[in-house]
Protein backbone atom coordinates (compact mmCIF):
# COMPACT_ATOMS: atom_id res chain seq x y z
CA UNK A 1 0.00 0.00 0.00
CA UNK A 2 3.03 2.40 0.88
CA UNK A 3 6.74 2.29 0.34
CA UNK A 4 9.36 1.71 2.77
CA UNK A 5 10.48 5.61 2.47
CA UNK A 6 8.98 6.28 6.28
CA UNK A 7 11.33 5.91 8.73
CA UNK A 8 10.19 5.40 12.27
CA UNK A 9 12.47 6.52 15.02
CA UNK A 10 12.84 5.04 18.14
CA UNK A 11 10.65 7.50 19.70
CA UNK A 12 7.97 7.44 17.68
CA UNK A 13 7.80 3.77 17.29
CA UNK A 14 7.11 4.07 21.53
CA UNK A 15 4.36 6.55 21.25
CA UNK A 16 2.95 4.75 18.74
CA UNK A 17 3.34 1.03 20.85
CA UNK A 18 1.89 3.30 23.77
CA UNK A 19 -1.13 4.36 21.90
CA UNK A 20 -2.29 1.05 20.77
CA UNK A 21 -1.78 -0.67 24.08
CA UNK A 22 -3.39 2.26 25.64
CA UNK A 23 -0.62 3.87 27.53
CA UNK A 24 -1.45 7.60 26.75
CA UNK A 25 -4.03 8.35 28.53
CA UNK A 26 -6.75 6.17 31.02
CA UNK A 27 -9.86 5.42 29.06
CA UNK A 28 -13.65 5.47 29.62
CA UNK A 29 -14.24 1.79 28.17
CA UNK A 30 -15.93 -1.29 28.98
CA UNK A 31 -13.14 -4.06 30.29
CA UNK A 32 -14.49 -6.43 27.81
CA UNK A 33 -13.69 -4.10 25.30
CA UNK A 34 -10.16 -3.36 26.43
CA UNK A 35 -9.15 -6.77 26.56
CA UNK A 36 -10.27 -7.33 23.08
CA UNK A 37 -8.40 -4.19 21.56
CA UNK A 38 -5.42 -5.40 23.77
CA UNK A 39 -5.74 -8.57 21.93
CA UNK A 40 -5.91 -10.33 25.56
CA UNK A 41 -4.02 -9.77 28.72
CA UNK A 42 -1.12 -12.24 29.73
CA UNK A 43 -2.91 -13.03 33.26
CA UNK A 44 -0.94 -16.52 34.09
CA UNK A 45 -0.60 -15.15 38.12
CA UNK A 46 -3.97 -15.07 39.74
CA UNK A 47 -4.29 -11.13 40.34
CA UNK A 48 -1.35 -9.04 39.10
CA UNK A 49 -2.98 -8.54 35.69
CA UNK A 50 -5.42 -6.53 37.57
CA UNK A 51 -2.95 -3.65 37.26
CA UNK A 52 -2.74 -3.77 33.85
CA UNK A 53 -6.16 -3.09 33.61
CA UNK A 54 -5.96 -0.36 36.16
CA UNK A 55 -3.51 1.42 34.01
CA UNK A 56 -5.27 1.52 30.94
CA UNK A 57 -9.14 2.34 32.31
CA UNK A 58 -10.52 5.07 33.95
CA UNK A 59 -11.94 4.49 37.31
CA UNK A 60 -11.78 0.44 37.28
CA UNK A 61 -13.54 -1.11 40.24
CA UNK A 62 -11.04 -4.53 40.28
CA UNK A 63 -14.62 -6.30 42.06
CA UNK A 64 -16.69 -5.77 37.94
CA UNK A 65 -13.88 -7.61 36.78
CA UNK A 66 -14.46 -10.52 38.89
CA UNK A 67 -17.76 -10.26 38.24
CA UNK A 68 -17.00 -10.32 34.17
CA UNK A 69 -15.18 -13.89 35.39
CA UNK A 70 -17.74 -15.55 37.08
CA UNK A 71 -20.64 -14.59 35.06
CA UNK A 72 -18.11 -15.50 31.48
CA UNK A 73 -18.05 -12.55 30.02
CA UNK A 74 -14.32 -12.96 30.78
CA UNK A 75 -12.20 -16.29 30.36
CA UNK A 76 -8.47 -17.23 31.58
CA UNK A 77 -7.22 -19.61 29.18
CA UNK A 78 -3.75 -20.62 27.53
CA UNK A 79 -2.65 -18.85 24.04
CA UNK A 80 -0.11 -17.06 22.99
CA UNK A 81 3.34 -18.32 23.91
CA UNK A 82 1.46 -21.32 25.67
CA UNK A 83 0.81 -18.43 28.39
CA UNK A 84 -2.62 -17.78 30.35
CA UNK A 85 -4.09 -14.56 28.60
CA UNK A 86 -7.23 -13.01 29.62
CA UNK A 87 -9.61 -12.78 26.74
CA UNK A 88 -12.98 -12.63 25.98
CA UNK A 89 -15.17 -15.68 24.78
CA UNK A 90 -15.14 -15.13 21.51
CA UNK A 91 -11.58 -14.42 21.28
CA UNK A 92 -10.56 -17.90 23.02
CA UNK A 93 -12.71 -19.40 19.93
CA UNK A 94 -10.42 -17.56 17.08
CA UNK A 95 -7.39 -17.03 19.06
CA UNK A 96 -6.83 -20.86 20.00
CA UNK A 97 -6.80 -22.48 16.57
CA UNK A 98 -4.62 -20.28 15.31
CA UNK A 99 -2.37 -20.24 18.05
CA UNK A 100 -2.32 -24.30 18.64
CA UNK A 101 0.98 -25.03 16.52
CA UNK A 102 2.67 -23.06 18.75
CA UNK A 103 1.41 -24.83 21.91
CA UNK A 104 1.64 -27.94 20.77
CA UNK A 105 5.33 -27.26 19.83
CA UNK A 106 5.77 -26.40 23.79
CA UNK A 107 4.19 -29.56 24.85
CA UNK A 108 5.96 -31.91 22.46
CA UNK A 109 9.24 -29.99 23.63
CA UNK A 110 8.15 -30.16 27.00
CA UNK A 111 9.17 -33.03 30.08
CA UNK A 112 5.01 -33.34 29.40
CA UNK A 113 5.29 -34.21 25.54
CA UNK A 114 8.66 -36.68 26.51
CA UNK A 115 6.86 -39.20 28.56
CA UNK A 116 3.97 -39.55 27.13
CA UNK A 117 5.84 -39.89 23.46
CA UNK A 118 3.69 -42.54 21.83
CA UNK A 119 1.03 -41.99 22.99
CA UNK A 120 -2.04 -40.46 20.65
CA UNK A 121 -2.30 -36.96 22.07
CA UNK A 122 -6.21 -37.21 20.36
CA UNK A 123 -6.94 -39.91 22.49
CA UNK A 124 -5.64 -38.47 26.21
CA UNK A 125 -7.58 -35.15 24.87
CA UNK A 126 -10.39 -36.93 24.50
CA UNK A 127 -10.73 -38.56 27.75
CA UNK A 128 -9.84 -35.77 29.34
CA UNK A 129 -12.66 -33.88 27.72
CA UNK A 130 -15.27 -36.33 28.56
CA UNK A 131 -14.24 -36.16 32.20
CA UNK A 132 -14.36 -32.59 32.79
CA UNK A 133 -17.14 -32.32 31.25
CA UNK A 134 -19.18 -34.21 34.18
CA UNK A 135 -17.50 -31.58 36.82
CA UNK A 136 -13.98 -29.01 36.87
CA UNK A 137 -10.99 -30.52 37.66
CA UNK A 138 -7.63 -29.71 38.70
CA UNK A 139 -4.31 -30.99 36.94
CA UNK A 140 -3.39 -33.46 39.44
CA UNK A 141 -7.28 -34.34 39.75
CA UNK A 142 -7.66 -34.55 36.44
CA UNK A 143 -4.26 -36.51 35.83
CA UNK A 144 -5.74 -39.40 38.68
CA UNK A 145 -8.32 -39.73 36.77
CA UNK A 146 -6.54 -40.42 33.22
CA UNK A 147 -4.12 -42.80 35.15
CA UNK A 148 -7.14 -45.22 35.64
CA UNK A 149 -7.10 -45.23 31.40
CA UNK A 150 -2.88 -45.40 31.36
CA UNK A 151 -1.26 -46.17 34.67
CA UNK A 152 2.01 -46.62 33.21
CA UNK A 153 2.35 -42.75 32.55
CA UNK A 154 2.59 -40.28 35.70
CA UNK A 155 -0.46 -38.21 35.80
CA UNK A 156 0.50 -34.62 35.69
CA UNK A 157 1.97 -35.33 32.29
CA UNK A 158 -1.52 -36.67 31.45
CA UNK A 159 -3.36 -33.77 32.62
CA UNK A 160 -0.54 -31.38 30.57
CA UNK A 161 -1.36 -33.16 27.37
CA UNK A 162 -5.37 -32.74 28.02
CA UNK A 163 -4.79 -28.87 28.73
CA UNK A 164 -2.17 -27.79 25.83
CA UNK A 165 -4.11 -29.97 23.10
CA UNK A 166 -7.56 -28.45 23.97
CA UNK A 167 -8.99 -25.08 25.49
CA UNK A 168 -9.29 -25.67 28.98
CA UNK A 169 -10.54 -22.66 31.06
CA UNK A 170 -8.92 -21.84 34.74
CA UNK A 171 -12.53 -21.51 36.08
CA UNK A 172 -13.50 -18.67 39.05
CA UNK A 173 -13.21 -17.96 41.56
CA UNK A 174 -9.52 -18.90 40.67
CA UNK A 175 -8.24 -15.05 39.27
CA UNK A 176 -11.46 -13.44 40.58
CA UNK A 177 -10.76 -10.49 42.95
CA UNK A 178 -10.65 -10.42 46.61
CA UNK A 179 -11.21 -14.76 45.83
CA UNK A 180 -9.25 -17.70 46.22
CA UNK A 181 -9.47 -21.35 44.88
CA UNK A 182 -7.91 -24.36 43.01
CA UNK A 183 -6.91 -23.81 39.47
CA UNK A 184 -9.58 -26.17 38.08
CA UNK A 185 -10.06 -26.40 34.67
CA UNK A 186 -13.36 -26.83 32.52
CA UNK A 187 -13.99 -27.08 28.35
CA UNK A 188 -13.59 -23.79 27.21
CA UNK A 189 -17.12 -24.82 24.99
CA UNK A 190 -19.18 -25.85 28.05
CA UNK A 191 -17.96 -22.82 30.14
CA UNK A 192 -18.76 -20.38 27.68
CA UNK A 193 -21.85 -22.12 25.76
CA UNK A 194 -19.84 -20.97 22.20
CA UNK A 195 -18.15 -24.15 20.30
CA UNK A 196 -14.79 -24.45 20.00
CA UNK A 197 -14.65 -25.09 16.00
CA UNK A 198 -13.05 -21.54 14.49
CA UNK A 199 -10.76 -22.67 11.54
CA UNK A 200 -7.55 -21.01 11.89
CA UNK A 201 -7.15 -17.64 11.26
CA UNK A 202 -3.26 -16.49 10.69
CA UNK A 203 -4.33 -13.20 8.56
CA UNK A 204 -6.97 -12.35 11.35
CA UNK A 205 -4.86 -13.06 14.21
CA UNK A 206 -1.20 -10.77 12.46
CA UNK A 207 -3.91 -8.12 11.90
CA UNK A 208 -5.06 -7.93 15.36
CA UNK A 209 -1.94 -7.96 16.63
CA UNK A 210 -0.81 -5.08 14.65
CA UNK A 211 -4.04 -3.31 15.94
CA UNK A 212 -2.59 -3.86 19.34
CA UNK A 213 1.17 -3.94 18.76
CA UNK A 214 2.07 -2.12 16.12
CA UNK A 215 4.21 -0.49 13.86
CA UNK A 216 6.07 -4.42 14.22
CA UNK A 217 7.81 -6.52 12.16
CA UNK A 218 7.75 -10.25 11.53
CA UNK A 219 10.14 -11.72 14.07
CA UNK A 220 7.73 -9.48 16.51
CA UNK A 221 4.36 -10.87 15.59
CA UNK A 222 6.26 -14.75 16.22
CA UNK A 223 7.87 -13.35 19.30
CA UNK A 224 4.23 -12.51 20.39
CA UNK A 225 2.23 -15.78 18.88
CA UNK A 226 4.94 -18.13 19.37
CA UNK A 227 4.10 -19.07 15.90
CA UNK A 228 6.77 -19.29 13.05
CA UNK A 229 6.51 -18.73 9.22
CA UNK A 230 4.60 -15.59 9.60
CA UNK A 231 6.55 -13.91 6.74
CA UNK A 232 4.25 -16.05 4.28
CA UNK A 233 0.98 -14.49 6.20
CA UNK A 234 2.60 -10.77 6.22
CA UNK A 235 3.43 -11.55 2.21
CA UNK A 236 -0.25 -12.16 1.58
CA UNK A 237 -1.25 -9.19 4.11
CA UNK A 238 1.19 -6.97 2.11
CA UNK A 239 -1.27 -4.93 0.06
CA UNK A 240 -3.45 -4.11 3.07
CA UNK A 241 -0.65 -2.85 5.38
CA UNK A 242 1.63 0.10 5.68
CA UNK A 243 5.15 -0.58 5.13
CA UNK A 244 7.46 1.29 7.51
CA UNK A 245 11.01 1.24 8.30
CA UNK A 246 12.63 1.34 11.50
CA UNK A 247 15.73 3.73 12.23
CA UNK A 248 17.81 0.43 12.06
CA UNK A 249 16.48 -0.39 8.58
CA UNK A 250 13.93 -3.28 9.85
CA UNK A 251 11.21 -3.80 7.69
CA UNK A 252 7.78 -2.42 9.99
CA UNK A 253 4.16 -3.20 8.92
CA UNK A 254 1.34 -1.44 10.50
CA UNK A 255 -2.85 -0.37 9.79
CA UNK A 256 -3.03 2.38 7.55
CA UNK A 257 -5.16 3.78 10.05
CA UNK A 258 -3.51 2.71 13.01
CA UNK A 259 -2.58 5.72 15.53
CA UNK A 260 0.85 6.78 15.08
CA UNK A 261 1.09 10.41 17.24
CA UNK A 262 4.22 12.55 16.95
CA UNK A 263 7.44 11.89 18.94
CA UNK A 264 6.14 15.21 21.07
CA UNK A 265 3.16 12.97 22.57
CA UNK A 266 3.43 13.41 26.56
CA UNK A 267 3.98 9.66 27.50
CA UNK A 268 2.57 9.52 31.56
CA UNK A 269 4.17 7.41 34.25
CA UNK A 270 2.75 4.17 34.41
CA UNK A 271 3.54 1.26 37.04
CA UNK A 272 2.88 -1.58 35.02
CA UNK A 273 2.56 -5.33 36.25
CA UNK A 274 4.89 -8.18 36.19
CA UNK A 275 3.79 -9.67 32.85
CA UNK A 276 2.73 -6.42 31.07
CA UNK A 277 1.83 -6.94 27.16
CA UNK A 278 4.30 -3.73 26.78
CA UNK A 279 6.89 -6.23 27.44
CA UNK A 280 6.05 -9.27 25.88
CA UNK A 281 4.74 -8.08 22.59
CA UNK A 282 7.59 -8.02 20.39
CA UNK A 283 11.34 -9.85 19.73
CA UNK A 284 13.22 -6.42 19.89
CA UNK A 285 12.05 -4.66 22.81
CA UNK A 286 14.03 -1.76 22.52
CA UNK A 287 11.25 0.72 21.72
CA UNK A 288 10.07 0.62 25.61
CA UNK A 289 13.49 -0.73 27.26
CA UNK A 290 16.83 -0.97 26.52
CA UNK A 291 19.29 -3.49 26.41
CA UNK A 292 21.03 -3.34 29.69
CA UNK A 293 17.29 -2.93 31.61
CA UNK A 294 16.20 -5.67 29.68
CA UNK A 295 18.88 -8.20 31.34
CA UNK A 296 17.06 -7.01 35.30
CA UNK A 297 13.96 -8.83 34.88
CA UNK A 298 15.19 -12.24 33.97
CA UNK A 299 15.12 -13.75 37.19
CA UNK A 300 15.58 -17.74 37.57
CA UNK A 301 11.75 -18.59 38.99
CA UNK A 302 10.63 -16.87 35.71
CA UNK A 303 8.98 -14.24 37.82
CA UNK A 304 10.30 -10.60 36.52
CA UNK A 305 9.97 -7.48 38.60
CA UNK A 306 7.16 -5.08 37.80
CA UNK A 307 8.32 -1.87 36.47
CA UNK A 308 7.85 1.86 35.93
CA UNK A 309 7.61 3.44 33.09
CA UNK A 310 9.19 7.29 32.90
CA UNK A 311 8.61 8.82 29.92
CA UNK A 312 7.36 6.27 27.82
CA UNK A 313 10.43 3.76 28.82
CA UNK A 314 11.40 1.14 31.32
CA UNK A 315 13.53 3.12 34.43
CA UNK A 316 12.79 1.18 37.44
CA UNK A 317 10.67 -1.91 38.97
CA UNK A 318 8.33 -1.42 41.92
CA UNK A 319 6.64 -4.07 44.37
CA UNK A 320 4.35 -3.63 47.09
CA UNK A 321 5.39 -3.96 50.56
CA UNK A 322 2.04 -4.81 53.32
CA UNK A 323 2.07 -4.57 56.84
CA UNK A 324 -0.56 -5.26 58.83
CA UNK A 325 -1.88 -1.75 58.86
CA UNK A 326 -0.07 -0.03 55.89
CA UNK A 327 1.25 -0.78 52.65
CA UNK A 328 3.95 0.82 50.46
CA UNK A 329 5.08 1.27 46.76
CA UNK A 330 9.25 0.56 46.85
CA UNK A 331 10.47 1.82 43.70
CA UNK A 332 14.01 0.74 42.66
CA UNK A 333 15.49 2.89 39.97
CA UNK A 334 17.50 1.86 37.33
CA UNK A 335 18.62 5.70 36.48
CA UNK A 336 18.14 8.59 38.39
CA UNK A 337 14.62 9.71 38.48
CA UNK A 338 14.20 13.28 39.81
CA UNK A 339 12.12 16.36 39.71
CA UNK A 340 8.61 16.13 37.90
CA UNK A 341 9.04 13.02 36.96
CA UNK A 342 9.78 12.17 40.56
CA UNK A 343 6.45 13.30 41.90
CA UNK A 344 4.37 11.40 38.52
CA UNK A 345 6.05 8.27 40.08
CA UNK A 346 4.92 9.42 43.71
CA UNK A 347 1.12 9.91 42.45
CA UNK A 348 0.95 6.63 40.22
CA UNK A 349 2.73 4.52 42.92
CA UNK A 350 -0.30 6.08 45.66
CA UNK A 351 -3.29 5.55 42.80
CA UNK A 352 -1.76 2.23 42.64
CA UNK A 353 -1.78 1.29 46.79
CA UNK A 354 -5.73 2.90 46.43
CA UNK A 355 -6.33 0.23 44.31
CA UNK A 356 -4.24 -2.82 45.16
CA UNK A 357 -4.25 -1.95 48.96
CA UNK A 358 -7.55 -0.32 49.65
CA UNK A 359 -7.72 -1.99 52.88
CA UNK A 360 -4.61 -0.47 54.30
CA UNK A 361 -4.56 2.41 56.46
CA UNK A 362 -1.37 4.10 55.40
CA UNK A 363 0.19 4.43 51.76
CA UNK A 364 3.23 5.44 51.13
CA UNK A 365 6.45 5.60 48.07
CA UNK A 366 9.71 4.72 49.59
CA UNK A 367 12.66 5.13 46.59
CA UNK A 368 15.42 2.48 46.66
CA UNK A 369 18.89 3.39 45.98
CA UNK A 370 19.61 3.08 42.57
CA UNK A 371 20.11 -0.12 41.01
Amino acid sequence: MATTDTVLTRRALNRATLARQLLLRREDLPVTEVVTRLAGLQAQTTHTWYAGLENRIEGLAPESVGQLLTDGALVRVTLMRGTLHLVTPEDCRYLRPTVQPAIDQVVAHSTHGRATRGLDPDEIAAAGYEILTRAPLDLGQLGARLNERWPDVEGTHLAQVVKGRLPMLQIPPRGVWGASGPAALAPADTWTGLPMDAAPDPEGMVLRYLAAFGPAGVKDAQAWSGLTRLGEVFDRLRDRLVVLRGEDGRELFDLPDAPRPGEDTAAPVRLLYDFDNLLRGHADRSRVISDDDLKRLASRNGMPPATVLVDGEVRASWKVVRTRRDAVVEVVPYAEISGADREQVEAEGLRMLRFLAADRGGHEVRFAPQA
